[in-house]
């Protein structure tokens, strides 16, 4: 017999509370499936796996008649109805994030004196705000496009594409026919809809014939690998051109030039020292060294990426989609978010990085190689 779960239970679980269950029941938007012998409510697991959508739904500001058609979707099962949701709470969470740095930006220049015009500070709150600042502005992970340009035109006239090391597919061209790699089941579990299709592998053991692919590509993920070497190899074999976007560790001059590093996080020094200079895997692999740079308003939120929108790094889901504030531990992370904090707000930091506001782009050691 399936086991039920009691309206208390379910309460507790939810979030809610038992009238809650109630009324959701009397409007038929979750209905138990099952009485006990007391007469009182039972959910199944196909009632919990219902259930479980509306208080999302309602944190996103839908109302019950709305959700109500969401769940009854006949043309969705359970997994695109998921999808559906975490697409909305991406979209919301970006909205959010916008919003605050937009914020931030506001209170920097501030700081530094400049006062936004009427027309700027409508946007931080107005109904625009996402189309006009999302795409300078976005909370984690996303293709920049100026970089994504370098790459695929790095890439040349290659049709098929091994992404090695491809996470949730980012900065994999649309145009070509591209299978990625990765061997985290958490991040092939993250990859959208409608994404190349991903193979779990290393890549350091590509299970692909010889010269399978027109051209293999790795994007800010060498530094996770267990043998970068033996990796570059297996892309070389496998592949006739190689295109990898990675960090030069073996550049002092970028940590002086970051002023993140520089003033607030000097541990990432340590994290960097046992690598080789890149030019080592660049010769394994025969590659030229092309310069990256990082433009002001990057897209992509990695580490060096809001290095002339700091308030940024106060944030803590940006800090979160970055590994390096995870290695340097949480002592550090807040030492350096605090001190950073303080500057701000002092004018400190402004003053001592007034030159970075006439720039456009920052060299801040990332290399394409391209082989």
């Amino acid at each position: 017999m399936e086991e039920h779960l009691t309206v208390g239970r379910v309460a507790g679980l939810a979030g809610v509370t038992v009238r809650t269950l109630h009324h959701y029941d009397g409007i038929g938007l979750v209905r138990p499936s099952a009485r006990t012998a007391a007469g009182y409510r039972a959910y199944s697991a196909g009632d919990v796996e219902r259930l479980r959508e509306v208080p999302a739904y309602r944190r996103l500001g839908f109302g019950l008649r709305e959700i109500a058609d969401l769940v009854d979707d006949p043309a969705t099962d359970a997994v695109a109805r998921l999808r559906r949701l975490r697409g909305l709470l991406l979209e919301q969470r970006d909205r959010a994030a916008a919003m605050v740095t937009a914020i931030d930006g506001e209170l920097q220049a501030r700081a530094m004196g400049i006062r936004t015009t009427p027309e700027e500070q409508l946007r931080v709150f107005g109904a625009q705000l996402y189309d006009a600042i999302g795409s300078a502005y976005p909370a984690t992970r996303r293709t920049e496009p100026r970089i994504a340009a370098q790459v695929w035109e790095a890439l040349g006239d290659a049709r098929t594409v091994l992404n090695v090391g491809a996470s949730t597919g980012s900065y994999e061209p649309p145009d070509r026919d591209v299978t990625a790699v990765e061997p985290s089941a958490v991040m092939r579990a993250l990859r959208p809809a409608g994404a190349a299709p991903c193979v779990a592998a290393a890549a350091e053991n590509l299970p692909f014939q010889d010269r399978s692919f027109d051209a293999a590509m790795a994007f800010s993920t060498l530094h996770h690998w267990r043998d970068p070497i033996a990796g570059l190899r297996e892309m070389r074999r496998v592949a006739r051109r190689v295109v990898v976007f990675t960090h030069d560790a073996g550049d002092a001059g970028w940590r002086h030039r970051f002023w993140l590093t520089r003033d607030y996080l000097p541990e990432v020094a340590g994290l960097v020292a046992g690598r080789p200079p890149v030019d080592r895997p660049a010769r394994a692999i025969g590659a030229r060294m092309d310069p990256v740079l990082v433009p002001w308003d990057c897209a992509d939120g990695f580490f060096e990426a809001y290095w002339r929108r700091p308030g940024a790094y106060l944030e803590d889901h940006v800090r979160r989609a970055v590994s390096v504030w995870t290695r340097v531990g949480p002592e550090a992370e807040r030492r350096a978010v605090d001190g950073l904090r303080r500057d701000l707000s002092s004018g400190r930091w402004a003053e001592r990085n007034h030159d970075l506001v006439a720039l456009d782009a920052a060299e801040l050691g990332l290399r394409l190689l391209v082989a």
